[in-house]
């Protein structure tokens, strides 16, 4: 996935909201805003990755106002919240009939989870949509592939489950519980050190999902998305013998648009970005779950 025009002003803006995150201190943020407008006006081109500039500009970001997490304090208020809506969500899944409606329920909650991420123009979200945007989540639906997804899943053995933001990561132990209740070794990966409000190993233990998950590891790198050159061998290890893979959110899927992938990945998002939207040719604020192979 490249980037479009529009991509330019959400980066600056995100950065801007970054950086008021970040430091208090006049200079500071001045500095990090030139900065970052400098770095834009060298690497922003047609053929820029959209995630590539995002890791960039977090990396930047943190560099030169000295915070190694700017988004802490909001992440950790996001898995609260969160957890107080998992019992509803939890209900939601079971109480389907069968392990294909649960997989599909758990899919739907999982993909509205991704809507939590903050500072994004396109995606004014508060943690109060979240029970009104679970209900509609069949409504919201734009590309709706998850009965191949899970005809594709029962083939295998080693599934590797990428998660995306804090908050979201709760929903995503729903998920992860369906696909071990249908027999499969599961992963999870989290972020390697914090980039925006990815999930970290901090994030996953707080919401219990190593109480549900086979084995959970890190990326290895601070990158948006998938990187491959950056992350640890521990990780390219597990990627590379998994036989199917989940991927939550939109860096994810804007970078592995531009990888030959070697077994088939679900990717599992919530349109809140016009590029994005529009790569995948439907509305903004719908709900994704696409497979590729």
């Amino acid at each position: 996935m490249k980037v479009e025009i529009r991509c330019a002003s959400c980066i600056l803006h995100r950065g801007y909201m970054e950086i008021k995150e970040a430091t208090n201190d006049p200079s500071l943020q001045f500095r990090a805003m030139s900065a970052l407008l400098d770095f834009l006006n060298k690497e922003f081109k047609p053929t820029a990755n959209p995630a590539y500039l995002g890791t960039q500009r977090d990396r930047l970001v943190k560099k030169i106002t000295g915070s190694k997490d700017p988004y802490a304090e909001k992440k950790r208020i996001s898995n609260k919240n969160t957890l107080e809506m998992l019992p509803l969500a939890k209900n939601l899944v079971s109480n389907e009939p069968s392990k294909e409606s649960r997989f599909r329920k758990a899919c739907l909650c999982s993909i509205v989870g991704n809507v939590m991420e903050f500072d994004i123009p396109d995606n004014p979200f508060e943690h109060t949509d979240l029970q009104k945007l679970i209900q509609r989540a069949e409504e919201d639906l734009a590309i709706d592939e998850i009965d191949q997804i899970f005809d594709k899943a029962k083939k295998a053995k080693n599934i590797l489950y990428l998660t995306d933001n804090a908050g979201e990561i709760v929903f995503d132990t729903l998920l992860v519980q369906e696909l071990k209740k249908l027999g499969f070794h599961v992963t999870v990966a989290v972020k390697g050190s914090p980039v925006l409000n990815d999930a970290t190993m901090e994030d996953a233990k707080y919401v219990g999902m190593h109480e549900v998950a086979d084995g959970i590891i890190t990326t290895g790198t601070d990158a948006v998305g998938l990187i491959p050159s950056e992350c640890s061998d521990e990780f390219l290890s597990v990627y590379k013998s998994a036989d199917f893979v989940v991927a939550k959110g939109m860096g994810y899927a804007e970078t592995l648009t531009e990888i030959n992938l070697a077994v088939p990945h679900a990717l599992l998002l919530r349109t809140k970005c016009s590029t994005v939207a529009n790569f995948f040719k439907v509305s903004l604020g719908r709900n994704v779950a696409k497979l590729m192979f």
